[in-house]
Parts: C-alpha cells; structure tokens; sequence
C-alpha cells in the first residue's frame, strides 16, 4: 500500500493578508498545490472579523465556513437571514452570493473552505469527544485541521504529529483507499476535509 505524501501546515507560519473587500484579514492555512491566494482550485484560510459587514465575492466557487471562537454570527445571504451560526457548526453558500455578515456578540474567528465545484468534490466534517476517531478515505486530497489541542494523525499505521492549535496536515495520494485514525489526549476538536477531482 502506497503512503500518501504528507505535509504539516504550522499555524504560527501561516501568512496574513487583507480580504479582498478591505474589511478585515486571512491567514492562508493551505491551497491546491501550484495555486496562489490570486488563483486557486481549493483553498482553506483563518478568518479574524472584528465587526459587521459584507463578505468579499469568489465568482465561480462554492464556500463553507464554521465559527472558531467567538459566540457566533447571522449571516443574510443574498437577502434572506439565515439561522444563527454557532461554533463549530459548518454552513456552505456560494461564492458569488451577496452576504452580510452580523456578530452576534463580539468579534469571531472562522474557518473557510473555497473550492471550485466544477473542478472538486469537497466533504467537509467536524470530528469532537473522546477518541481515537478513525475513518477511511479514497480522496486524493485530505486534511485535517485541529482546532484543539495537539494531535496525531495515523496514516495506515504511520504516525503524523500537529502539535499546536490550528496547525493543519495535508495528505496527498494518487489513488486508493487510506486508513486515517485520529489520536489526542484531551477530547478531539478537529476538522476533516476531503476533496477529490472531478472526472473531464
């Protein structure tokens, strides 16, 4: 069995740049490999927002976002109020909708997935409690975000450290079917996106 090739994002290296709108800032977790913050096929980022406002429009791609920390948010999207958006509850729209954004009691950080959907499938879940937690996967593209403490991401067997908040492992493979097993000593708090090409 072929090990897929893994690669560790450290939160305390992800780089900070503006939204596209001006109203607040991103920190770039991953993207496809070959993509850029400009041009991307899939693309995960750490949100900060500090106040109400509109969120920046990505034409042509499918969003999900979950609060980090923070009490929550209502989003509006395309007019209509959506429910309330509480921690670790994931909600997709697409990227060209119109959304406003309201805090629901004091500034958030999120969570965000963007993907192209004419390009991706995407599966995007959160994993809580006790562990270990252990699924298998055909996706040529996993990651797993940990939103807790450190963590260890086994890997047929292979054992992947993240040892701080917020740092992310990126496991790619040419094809076939992975055993992933999520290990931590405080309660899981992580989450598992799995993105697999479109057939041409």
């Amino acid at each position: 069995m072929k090990q897929p090739e893994v690669h560790l994002y450290r939160a305390a290296d992800y780089p900070r740049m503006p939204w596209r709108n001006g109203g607040g800032t991103t920190q770039e977790v991953a993207c496809n490999p070959g993509g850029s913050t400009a041009a991307f096929d899939w693309r995960l980022s750490i949100a900060d927002v500090a106040q109400d406002g509109g969120f920046s429009a990505f034409t042509g791609y499918q969003r999900i976002i979950t609060v980090l920390e923070g009490q929550g948010i209502e989003l509006t999207v395309d007019g209509r109020a959506q429910a309330p958006l509480a921690p670790r509850q994931a909600y997709a729209f697409a990227g060209d909708a119109q959304v406003q954004c309201r805090l629901l009691n004091g500034p958030i950080r999120d969570f965000n997935l963007i993907y192209a959907p004419a390009r991706w499938h995407a599966r995007l879940q959160w994993v809580a409690g006790a562990g270990p937690w252990a699924f298998h996967s055909a996706a040529s593209e996993v990651l797993v975000l940990t939103a807790g403490g450190a963590l260890v991401v086994r890997i047929n067997g292979a054992p992947h450290a993240l040892p701080s908040r917020y740092d992310c492992l990126h496991a790619a493979s040419s094809g076939g079917l992975a055993e992933y097993r999520l290990e931590a000593e405080a309660p899981l708090d992580a989450c598992v996106i799995e993105l697999l090409p479109r057939k041409v």
